[in-house]
């Protein structure tokens, strides 16, 4: 519960895929997202878990985004620990 919209989630979504990340399984992260009461979280969880369900990342900028991921983690007020495990679940190309 709070006061952000579930256009949040969305546009942090459109900002990491501006910054080159590709989503798979974008309709099932999106899904559960909007239902989350606390999105970072649950952004967060699926990041770190979400391959068993086929939600995943990758950067196909190799590794040119740095700044573009820090800004849209700093712009939607994500911690430090939820950038650190969305670092730790990209896959590289």
């Amino acid at each position: 519960m709070g006061n952000l919209s579930n256009e949040s989630f969305e546009q942090f979504l459109d900002s990491l895929k501006k910054a080159g990340i590709v989503i798979s399984n974008e309709s099932e992260l999106r899904e559960r997202l909007a239902e989350a009461q606390r999105w970072r979280y649950a952004f967060q969880t699926l990041a770190a878990n979400g391959r068993t369900i086929g939600i995943s990342f990758e950067d196909r900028s190799q590794g040119d985004n740095e700044a573009e991921i820090d800004r849209a983690f700093n712009d939607f007020a994500f911690s430090e620990k939820s950038r650190n495990v969305f670092s730790a679940s990209l896959c590289k190309h």
